[in-house]
């Protein structure tokens, strides 16, 4: 027998198979959109990681290793190679820690912020041309869509 499933956002009976193969197509809609709008901005050549790093130090200033590890839980022997990578790269730069001689923070430089900027305007670029092409009534579902994913995100 069948286990049904009340899908509050169709407001219909959905079998649980349907329920999950429709959620397994969001999930890889979601896969999709992402890795297209990372493509648009491909030619910087940023790990996810990379990405995440300059981004905090845009956002929230210099940081330790420690620190940015912590943030965005990895082990600090493995920051320390993303943050060796981008400082051959340019991207951030090493200065003495301000009140701990011991420690060094780590900041972005002019080329990373630029960089950054590129790279998030070819994102956006990418995607503003690809939502220019729905119609009015898509592009009303599209960003209805946009804001429950974030609240389930955020949750």
């Amino acid at each position: 027998m069948p286990v049904y499933l009340l899908c509050a956002y169709c407001e219909i009976v959905m079998p649980r198979k349907t329920f999950e193969i429709a959620v397994a197509d969001l999930t890889q809609a979601i896969g999709l959109l992402v890795r297209r709008v990372r493509a648009a901005a491909a030619s910087h050549e940023l790990s996810l990681t990379e990405g995440a790093v300059m981004k905090r130090l845009a956002t929230d200033g210099p940081a330790t290793t420690a620190e940015l590890a912590r943030a965005e839980n990895m082990k600090p022997q493995s920051m320390g190679s993303t943050i060796a990578a981008l400082a051959e790269m340019g991207m951030i730069a090493r200065k003495p820690h301000p009140t701990d001689g011991r420690q060094v923070n780590i900041e972005l430089t002019a080329k990373g912020a630029a960089v950054r900027k590129s790279t998030r305007d070819a994102k956006r670029a990418w995607l503003t041309n690809a939502v220019a092409r729905l119609n009015a009534r898509e592009r009303k579902t599209l960003f209805a869509a946009g804001e429950i994913i974030k609240r389930l995100a955020e949750k």
